[in-house]
């Protein structure tokens, strides 16, 4: 059995020595040596390394998507020096009002408008050819694009998966899900049967072709038999996908070691997820789902790093709700209301232009995506689209089949789907915002509805969002605090 060497391990600053049992809080991290089970010093940061490893931070949509964090992201990049996306493709967009011009990505991360290094990560799936397409957008309205990297891990959108989507959501009929028919569900269910073709596969042609003809020998038999859809052929396929390549590799890295060095060199990393809580695959309301996870805790896995990197999560939601496509919808607005908000609000799609369903504010599944996220703070979006209305209901629990109510999201789907809402009523401020500069300067009514929202959810509102433009906001806090 080796000697335990555990307290050999110099700390930061030190030449190789071992500090002594009196030195300062936070030089060391008690850990359990796996060797000889006692408990050893061990250094917070890598051995020589000149700062401490700077936490990262992650924004994640509280609701079904589309709660504007996008915005956010573009932001708080302004401090930040990577901005990353997690999950998810071109399913989901963001649209972000800078310097009185329109912006809408869907594969970039938003940071990109400031100039910061941009990871695409393992978790996503790449469409390449709309890759290709943002990135040329971006460069012809003078927006660099030299920082974008692509990791080598992430999953590739094929031209099958995009037939496949669209002929199973046809085939679907009254019962589809809702998809944005872009693909993105067959590249996940590819990548998980361990038959996906990656990012890194476009770094040589030869395997790529080799890929491509296995895939197809299996793909087209499902387009054609299954689905009525025309074979795809591989030398076209191949030719499409060279041009593709071409403009890629140069952004083709290792975007996990790219991260982890840039948090031990104290930079400020953001983490974005691509759609909603309540849209994640394992905790949202499936069927009506996404294909991937848009939770906090999967930021970690989707672009490389370790959970303890990751120490603020900032969760992003509507002062209402809206969602795209099919699934239950508790708080969903009946009649004319739903038009206005959806009018005020231009609630209508990124991506696919599909108009957005719309309801009032829901505490009970807020409160539940603060806790599946661990939330540190929330930032409350669109509280301007409120100011039209004289009272605003805000749901507080669920009357459930039996009868029963609960403050509590319900477990099983069937209750779920069967729940009514409860509300309180708000009184409106009927007053624009545009001019408030700080939380004093909204009307009172408007600041008792940021109130009543913490209370409920006990999580502080760290930024408040009453406009499209980037400075649009409040900050009861302070900016600074809002992402450290």
């Amino acid at each position: 059995m080796f000697p335990c060497q555990a307290d050999d391990i110099p700390t930061r600053g030190s030449t190789g020595g071992v500090e002594g049992k009196d030195a300062p809080c936070g030089k060391f991290r008690r850990t359990l040596h796996t060797r000889c089970g006692r408990r050893a010093r061990t250094p917070a940061s890598l051995p020589g390394s000149k700062l401490e490893p700077m936490p990262a931070t992650v924004i994640v949509g509280a609701q079904w998507g589309d709660e504007g964090k996008g915005k956010i992201v573009d932001l708080l990049a302004q401090d930040s020096d990577v901005v990353c996306r997690y999950q998810g493709g071109p399913n989901a967009g963001h649209t972000i009002v800078s310097g009185g011009e329109t912006f809408k990505l869907h594969h970039v991360p938003s940071g990109i408008l400031s100039g910061k290094l941009c990871v695409v990560g393992a978790g996503c799936v790449v469409d390449p050819g709309l890759l290709v397409a943002e990135l040329d957008g971006l460069e012809e309205r003078g927006i660099s694009t030299a920082g974008v990297r692509i990791s080598g891990n992430a999953h590739l959108i094929m031209p099958w998966h995009v037939a496949i989507d669209s002929a199973s959501e046809r085939r679907l009929g009254r019962l589809q899900i809702g998809t944005t028919r872009r693909g993105i569900g067959p590249a996940y269910a590819d990548k998980a049967a361990r038959i996906g073709i990656r990012v890194q596969d476009i770094l040589d042609p030869k395997i790529l072709r080799q890929k491509f003809e296995t895939a197809l020998s299996e793909k087209n038999v499902l387009l054609e038999r299954m689905h009525g859809v025309e074979p795809l052929e591989v030398e076209e396929l191949a030719e499409r996908m060279e041009e593709c390549a071409v403009r890629l590799r140069p952004s083709v890295a290792d975007t996990s070691l790219l991260v982890d060095r840039a948090l031990h060199e104290g930079q400020r990393v953001l983490l974005e997820g691509a759609q909603g809580t309540l849209l994640d695959l394992d905790h949202g309301t499936y069927p009506f789902v996404t294909s991937s996870n848009p939770l906090a805790g999967a930021a970690a896995t989707g672009v490389g790093i370790g959970p303890t990197r990751i120490d603020r999560v900032l969760g992003v939601a509507k002062a209402y709700v809206t969602r795209v496509g099919e699934g239950p919808f508790p708080t969903e607005i009946q009649g004319p209301e739903e038009e206005r908000v959806r009018d005020l609000g231009a609630e209508y799609g990124t991506t696919t232009g599909r108009e957005r369903r719309c309801g009032w504010l829901d505490l009970v599944a807020l409160r539940f995506a603060v806790r599946l996220n661990g939330m540190t703070s929330l930032v409350l979006t669109k509280l301007d689209v409120l100011s039209a209305f004289a009272e605003i209901p805000v749901c507080t629990r669920y009357r459930l089949p039996d009868g029963s109510e609960t403050a509590e999201f319900p477990a099983h789907q069937s209750d779920f789907h069967h729940a009514e809402p409860v509300y309180e009523s708000l009184p409106g401020w009927q007053a624009t915002l545009g001019g408030a500069e700080s939380l004093a300067d909204l009307p009172d009514p408007a600041r008792g509805y940021v109130r009543f929202v913490e209370e409920w959810l006990g999580v502080e509102v760290s930024l408040i969002s009453i406009g499209a433009e980037r400075d649009r906001v409040v900050a009861p806090h302070g900016l600074a605090s809002v992402a450290g």
